[in-house]
C-alpha cells in the first residue's frame, strides 16, 4: 500500500516498490517500461514515476506524483531508481580478473562503467596488452573506458616488459579511441618540466583528452607547479590537507577506499565542501573485497555520515561521466539506460543492473555469461635457490639496516634504521622486533634477486609471495627464511605468474597465467582461492589487513619513501637508490 506525507509544498509517496514489464521484443527494438520512486540526481529532484525505454535508451521519464524531500526519503522502505555508480580510476588487474570476469562481478553491485588505467599489463606487455584489456572488455555488457598508459615503465628504476612512447600514445587515441591519459606517476618529470613527460602532456591536451595525475603529498608551490602542466585528477591524496592544496589549483579529487589504500576517513568532508570536484574510486581491488562491494560501499557510508543524498551520488555518478565524457547514462530522456534498481537510499543494496536497458543483475546475482578469455603472457626467469637470497656481511659489528617500514592502509612508507640480525656471517629476519627480508626477482631474465628488510608484516614463520608487484609486476616476496621465500617465488616460477604462501615445504599457489597478474577463472571462484591464501597467510602471523595488496606496493617507486626494484633499495622522496647499509 502507498501512503502520502505532507510536509509543506513536498508531497512524499511511501512506497512504491519497482517493477518492469517488458512491453515488446522485436529484434532489437525493444521496450520496457519500470516504475518506481525515481532518484533524478543530475536535476536533484525525487519523485514516483515510470521509466520507459526502447532500444537500450531512455524514450521517456513519468512522474506520478508531486516532488519528494530526499530527507524523509532517506528514512523510508521503498525500492528507488537512480543512475548506475561509475569507478573512476581503477587498475582491473589488481582484481587478478580479466575485464569480461570483472564486469560479471562488478554489476551485481550497481557498478555500469570503470575508468580505468591498464598500466599493469601494459608494463608486462605494452600496446598489445592495452588492446587484450580493450577486446575482452567488449565482450561484456559493461562499459570500461581504458586511458592511454602514460608511464610505461613506471621508472627508470626498474626492469618492465616493455616500453610505450610518443608515437603508440597518440595511436591509441587516434586508433582505439582512448579518452584520456592515464595517470601521470612521474611527478619528479612534470615538476622538473621534463621534455618527454611534456610531450605526452601535450599530445593529449592537443587531442581534447584530459590527464589524470598521481602526485602523493605534493603540496604547496609543487602540487601547483604539478596542476599547471595541465593534469585534471589525483587519487593519491591522503590528508585533507593535502586534497585542499590541490583543490586550491582547480585539480579533482577522487577519494580511494581499495583493498590496501583506505582515504575515505581523511577525505569525506570533501563530500560536503566540494561536490562538484570529488569523486569516488577503488584504484585497486582484489577478488574477494570485489565480491563484497565496491562503489556502493562508499555510497552507503556517506549517507550514513549525513551528507547530502545528491552531493553523495552526484560523486558516484554524474561528476565521473561529465569529466571524461563517458557514453554512460545519468537517467535522462535519451540516455543509454544504464540505471539500477536499491532497496532504499540508506543501504543501497542493489536489487538490479540495467545496461542499455539490458537486465545484467538481479538480488547479488550476475546474469552476464562467462566468455574464454586467451592467456597472454612475458615471463621468462629461472627457479631459485635459497643461496640466491643470502647476503653476507663482512664486518664484525652489527650493521645498522635501512627498513621500510609498511603502513597498513596506505601505499607510503617510512624509512626506518635498526640493526640487522646476523646468524653464520648472513643477514636474516629478525622476527622478534618484526624486521624481514624481503626479495624483488626479475621476471623477464634472470639475474640476481634484490634484498631489503621491512617492517609490519608480522610473519612468524614462512613467507608469501606475488608477482602482483606494481608497476612493473616482477616477483615479490617477505617471509621469515630463505628457503621459505625461495619456495613461495619458485611456487610463481612454476605457473608463470601467481600469489603464493610457503611454510616448512609446502607451497600453495593461486595461479595468474594472463600477463602473470590475473587470471581467465570465474571470478567467484577466484575469490574464494584468494580468501584461503589470504587466510593462510594471516596464520603465518601477519595483522595486515591485505597482505597480499599491501606486498605488492612494496616495489610501487613512485610512492615516497623506501621501496624495492629488481634493481634495489629506491628512496622515493629522493628518486635515487639508496644503500641497504646506513653508514
Amino acid at each position: 500500500m502507498n501512503e502520502t506525507i505532507n510536509k509543506g509544498k513536498f508531497v512524499l509517496h511511501l512506497w512504491i516498490p519497482a517493477f518492469a514489464c517488458l512491453l515488446q521484443a522485436d529484434g532489437n527494438d525493444k521496450r520496457m517500461e519500470i516504475s518506481g520512486n525515481i532518484v533524478d540526481v543530475l536535476n536533484r529532484k525525487l519523485f514516483a514515476g515510470r521509466v520507459t525505454v526502447e532500444s537500450g535508451r531512455i524514450a521517456s521519464i513519468e512522474r506520478s506524483g508531486n516532488y519528494m524531500d530526499p530527507s524523509l526519503a532517506l528514512r523510508m522502505t521503498g525500492d528507488y531508481i537512480l543512475p548506475g555508480f561509475v569507478d573512476a580510476h581503477v587498475h582491473i588487474e589488481s582484481s587478478m580478473l580479466v575485464p569480461s570476469e570483472f564486469a560479471r562481478l562488478a554489476v551485481t553491485h550497481g557498478t555500469v562503467a570503470a575508468v580505468s588505467d591498464p598500466h599493469e599489463i601494459a608494463n608486462v606487455l605494452g600496446v598489445k596488452g592495452i588492446r587484450y584489456m580493450i577486446e575482452n572488455g567488449k565482450k561484456a555488457p559493461f562499459k570500461f573506458y581504458f586511458g592511454a598508459s602514460s608511464c610505461v615503465p613506471a621508472t627508470n628504476f626498474e626492469t618492465a616488459g616493455a616500453e610505450i612512447g610518443l608515437g603508440e600514445i597518440r595511436e591509441l587515441f587516434e586508433k582505439d579511441g582512448l579518452k584520456y591519459l592515464s595517470e601521470m606517476m612521474n611527478y619528479p618529470g612534470v615538476l622538473n618540466r621534463d621534455p618527454l613527460v611534456m610531450e605526452k602532456i601535450n599530445i593529449a591536451h592537443s587531442l581534447n583528452r584530459p590527464v589524470d595525475g598521481h602526485a602523493p603529498g605534493l603540496r604547496g608551490d609543487d602540487a601547483k607547479r604539478y596542476i599547471e602542466a595541465g593534469i585534471a585528477t589525483d587519487h593519491e591524496c591522503f590528508t585533507l590537507q593535502e586534497a585542499l592544496d590541490k583543490l586550491k589549483y582547480g585539480m579533482k579529487i577522487l577519494i580511494r577506499e581499495g583493498s590496501a589504500a583506505k582515504n575515505y576517513e581523511a577525505l569525506h568532508t570533501l563530500i560536503r565542501d566540494y561536490p562538484n570536484m570529488v569523486m569516488y574510486c577503488s584504484d585497486d581491488k582484489h577478488p574477494n573485497d570485489l565480491v563484497t562491494g565496491q562503489i556502493d560501499q562508499i555510497v552507503s557510508r556517506s549517507v550514513a555520515k549525513g551528507y547530502e543524498l545528491f552531493d553523495v551520488l552526484g560523486a558516484a555518478c554524474v561528476n565521473p561521466v561529465k569529466h571524461y565524457s563517458l557514453d554512460v547514462g545519468l537517467l535522462q530522456v535519451g540516455d543509454p539506460a544504464d540505471f539500477i534498481v536499491v532497496n532504499n537510499l540508506t543501504d543501497f543494496k542493489v536489487k538490479q543492473t540495467y545496461m542499455n536497458g539490458q537486465l545484467v543483475a538481479e538480488n547479488g546475482e550476475t546474469l552476464i555469461k562467462r566468455v574464454e578469455a586467451e592467456i597472454v603472457n612475458n615471463f621468462n626467469t629461472s627457479r631459485k635457490q635459497p643461496k640466491d637470497f643470502e647476503i653476507e656481511v663482512e664486518k664484525d659489528s652489527t650493521p645498522l639496516l635501512r627498513v621500510i617500514e609498511a603502513l597498513d592502509g596506505q601505499l607510503i612508507t617510512r624509512e626506518l634504521h635498526e640493526p640487522g640480525k646476523l646468524w653464520n656471517a648472513r643477514l636474516v629476519s629478525n622476527t622478534a622486533n618484526d624486521v624481514l627480508k624481503l626479495a624483488v626477482v626479475g621476471r623477464y631474465g634472470s639475474s640476481k634477486p634484490a634484498i631489503a628488510f621491512i617492517r609490519n608484516f608480522g610473519l612468524k614463520k614462512g613467507a608469501i609471495a606475488s608477482c602482483v608487484a606494481h608497476d612493473s609486476h616482477n616477483i615479490i616476496s617477505v617471509g621469515v627464511s630463505d628457503e621459505d621465500i625461495c619456495n613461495a617465488v619458485n611456487g610463481i616460477i612454476d605457473n608463470s605468474g601467481g600469489i603464493s604462501v610457503a611454510s616448512g615445504g609446502d607451497v600453495e599457489v593461486l595461479p595468474l597465467p594472463v600477463a602473470g597478474i590475473m587470471t581467465n577463472d570465474d571470478g567467484y571462484k577466484v575469490a574464494e582461492q584468494y580468501t584461503k591464501l589470504d587466510a593462510k597467510a594471516k596464520e603465518l602471523g601477519t595483522t595486515l589487513h591485505a597482505p597480499f595488496m599491501t606486498l605488492s606496493f612494496m616495489a610501487l617507486l613512485v610512492i615516497p619513501q623506501l621501496k624495492l626494484s629488481d634493481k634495489g633499495l629506491f628512496d622515493g622522496k629522493k628518486f635515487e637508490f639508496v644503500d641497504l647499509f646506513v653508514e
